[in-house]
């Protein structure tokens, strides 16, 4: 129950929900290979997925283990079916039986992400993570990104670093870049977002709802690829809601990443 006497599972779903079930649908059909979420959003996400509509998914601790149970977020899992270290996951990685969604400091209309400085990388304004598995992880698996707040900062004309490889890059590099390239989509606080164009640059696919095209065109640093007509993003069944609010995370941590 809530402080008001309305039952959890009947409250209307928040924009945190939202962004949970668009991070879900991106590993829909994924099939048997493991889901690497980073961010409290895409972990809840993968967590529903697997618990509704891609039961073969796999999840991890986040360290070394592959867990068959869905524990909540921040709770130890009960039933461990796995032992993944660090080198037989990178081996996953270039097999491409893994699905990461990432996130992103700086990203552009191709799909180029950057996470390492902002600035010149030779004399950066701000260093950040590093180039990390991002390389590796565009050309060889699928990768999507997360990104929980959108605005200018990040969705900018060109990034100043390429870490993760956009759409542009690949396919200058030729057919050992592009042959296991893909990015399913980017999920923002406002809306999904995918490269399902001529050009294979960034398209509207769908707003979270209250949210206005003008408000997405407004936030985003390149004219994106609008449809005349725009969907909202697929809100959380009753069932989605009880396991997001009740099973998977109890304690209401997507709300600080997502505020309502």
């Amino acid at each position: 129950m809530s402080g008001t006497g309305t039952p959890t599972t009947t409250a209307p779903a928040t924009r945190a929900e939202y962004c949970v079930v668009a991070c879900a649908e991106a590993w829909r059909d994924a099939g048997e290979v493991l889901a690497s979420p980073m961010g409290t959003v895409p972990m809840i996400g993968a967590r529903l997925a697997k618990l509704t509509f891609a039961p073969d998914l796999l999840l991890t601790d986040g360290e070394a283990l592959l867990i068959a149970d869905v524990p909540a977020v921040g709770a130890a899992p009960r039933v461990v079916e796995g032992w993944l270290p660090y080198r037989q996951h990178l081996a996953m990685v270039a097999t491409g039986r893994r699905h990461v969604m990432m996130g992103a400091s700086q990203l552009d209309r191709y799909g180029n992400q950057n996470i390492s400085c902002i600035g010149d990388w030779a004399r950066p304004k701000r260093q950040l993570l590093g180039v990390r598995g991002a390389p590796v992880n565009t050309l060889n698996n699928p990768t999507s990104y997360w990104v929980p707040k959108h605005s200018t900062r990040v969705f900018v004309e060109r990034v100043d670093m390429v870490c993760g490889v956009g759409h542009d890059r690949a396919a200058a590099a030729g057919p050992s870049a592009t042959r296991y390239h893909r990015l399913p989509g980017v999920i923002s606080d406002l809306g999904v977002f995918d490269f399902e164009t001529p050009d294979r640059t960034m398209r509207l696919r769908s707003l979270h709802p209250g949210v206005t095209v003008e408000e997405v065109s407004k936030a985003t640093g390149f004219a994106l690829t609008v449809p005349d007509e725009v969907p909202y993003t697929r809100g959380p069944t009753a069932e989605e809601l009880r396991l997001i609010r009740e099973e998977i995370d109890p304690k209401g941590l997507r709300d600080r990443e997502v505020p309502s």
